[in-house]
């Protein structure tokens, strides 16, 4: 039997009976940590092995972890990263330098990552940064040019999966012109289709050969007027037909305050739409309850990516990670970030 089309979180930094004993019974495809999970790289690589045991095999273990703002690993334990930002203010200066430091960038965080027993990170953010949208994106996006956060993303990637982490390209189709934050509101987008085609959509077009990406929350009038993109089956047919994304496609939260209605209402919508798999973050058991009952098992297409996503875990050749920060370290200081 295949696993369930979720990625399911918890509530705390150890896995307690009543959470093992649903995940052994709901079988969830993956698993995703937030800082409420985290205190310390011991405790973390225990509730790794929990997690994996829990289901009885290698289930894919996700992450945030962008640098900046977002990343849930912290210090004094890990390293604090920059926020893509920097990295933008690099190309500026220098593309070449600025490849090469994303790059080390990731393939440092995929170091710290596999050490605890994370294999799929949330990253890169392919955003743009939109003067005048809401703050959500922000330096969380490389800049506002579209080539070069593609460029920029490619780096990324490259970096997670060279040190056998997946990586998931984020939001999909783009979330960087919303005028809300998802979180708490549904966003709306009303530009052209031809304008989103030039900007927005083009970082996520360059990067269709991404093994995972992750799907936004916000209404794009030129795609459907009716339905967030999670939701809506014209808009991920054009992220399949026209972007042309064939990785395995997931969900943003679907406890985010942007979507509506009951919890197995939201994963049949998102499903239905042509999502692979939803993401439930917050650990609360009801609403786990619920999705679990609703999401069906991995099948077709969609259990064909998630074995392709699966299989972008390996790698992860020796690295020396103390000449990797030095070199980014220098690269950085090129430029005031």
């Amino acid at each position: 039997m295949t696993a369930q089309a979720t990625i399911l979180g918890l509530q705390g930094p150890v896995l307690d009976a009543g959470e093992r004993g649903f995940f052994a019974d709901a079988d969830p495809w993956g698993f995703i940590l937030f800082g409420r999970n985290v205190e310390n790289p011991k405790q973390l690589a225990r509730l790794c092995v929990a997690l994996r045991d829990s289901v009885g095999r290698d289930a894919p273990i996700f992450i945030d972890q962008e640098g900046g703002r977002v990343q849930r690993l912290r210090s004094p334990h890990w390293r604090e990263a920059p926020p893509a930002a920097a990295f933008g203010a690099l190309y500026a200066h220098d593309k070449e330098a600025a490849a090469e430091a994303v790059w080390i960038n990731h393939r440092l965080i995929a170091a710290e990552l596999r050490a605890s027993g994370i294999d799929a990170d949330c990253a890169p953010c392919l955003d743009l940064a939109i003067e005048g949208a809401d703050a959500v994106i922000g330096d969380r996006a490389y800049g506002g040019d579209p080539e070069m956060i593609a460029a920029l993303g490619r780096s990324a990637m490259d970096g997670l999966m060279a040190g056998g982490v997946a990586p998931v390209i984020k939001h999909i189709p783009g979330h960087g012109r919303a005028d809300a934050d998802s979180h708490f509101h549904l966003p709306r987008v009303g530009e052209t289709l031809e304008v989103l085609q030039d900007t927005d959509f083009r970082p996520f077009a360059a990067l269709h050969d991404a093994p995972m990406a992750m799907t936004a929350h916000i209404v794009y009038d030129a795609l459907d007027r009716d339905a967030p993109a999670t939701m809506s089956e014209a808009a991920i047919a054009f992220m399949r037909e026209t972007i042309g994304f064939d990785g395995l496609l997931m969900t943003d939260d679907l406890s985010m305050k942007a979507l509506t209605g009951s919890f197995a209402e939201r994963t049949q919508r998102a499903l239905n739409a042509g999502c692979d798999v939803v993401l439930h973050c917050n650990g609360d058991r009801a609403e786990m309850e619920a999705i679990a009952e609703a999401a069906p098992r991995l099948e077709g297409p969609a259990l064909k990516r998630a074995q392709s996503a699966e299989a972008a875990r390996q790698g992860g050749e020796p690295y020396d990670a103390g000449k990797g920060l030095a070199r980014l370290d220098r690269l950085l200081s090129r430029v005031a970030v």
